[in-house]
């Protein structure tokens, strides 16, 4: 998600505010603009977007919940994540079957439909391999590689150092490297 414009953030802040006051209308404002986020995040921790909608909602339940703890001295984009992930990192705590992944639709390639089912192929090997991260080294992957955040936001989001933040990237990236480059010499 691209940084949020000076104007939405004003907007943001009042909502905040005023959510803080109760005000539900306000929330669902925040819930709109950070909605999107969320679900990506929790989809590429979960890998399943009926589970991914679930926690989005209960993350959001949550921050509601909690919404006059929240100190606007973080963005409020990372509390929220921090929430959706906590609560998919338990959800995947207590699941015990493997989780099914939905294959995401590829627009046809001009190279022709080898190559497409190629790509396909490659995209959910990348997919797995996400998947099989740990938990904490997923979270940080999926929010560096995906949502593009900066290394202070993931330590703020997930309340943990930088210097952790760069090991789980630097775990996550090596890992992902060693099961493609298995895959890749299968095929």
């Amino acid at each position: 998600m691209a940084a949020l414009a000076a104007s939405t953030i004003s907007k943001e802040l009042d909502w905040i505010a005023c959510a803080q006051q109760g005000d539900r209308q306000a929330f669902g404002e925040l819930v709109e603009l950070h909605r999107p986020g969320v679900l990506n995040v929790v989809y590429r921790m979960c890998g399943d977007p009926q589970l991914a909608e679930e926690a989005a909602q209960e993350a959001f339940i949550r921050a509601w919940q909690n919404i006059r703890r929240y100190s606007p001295r973080f963005a409020f984009r990372n509390w929220v994540y921090r929430i959706a992930l906590n609560i998919a990192i338990d959800v995947l705590r207590r699941r015990t079957e493997t989780i099914g992944v939905e294959a995401e639709s590829l627009t046809a390639d001009i190279e022709g439909p080898e190559a497409s089912l190629e790509r396909k192929e490659q995209v959910e090997q990348v997919r797995q391999a996400v998947l099989g991260l740990p938990p904490a080294s997923r979270a940080v992957l999926i929010l560096r590689e995906y949502e593009g955040m900066a290394y202070q936001e993931i330590a703020e989001a997930l309340d943990i150092p930088i210097g952790t933040v760069m090991s789980r990237l630097n775990y996550a990236r090596s890992q992902i490297r060693q099961i493609l480059r298995r895959y890749l010499e299968e095929t």
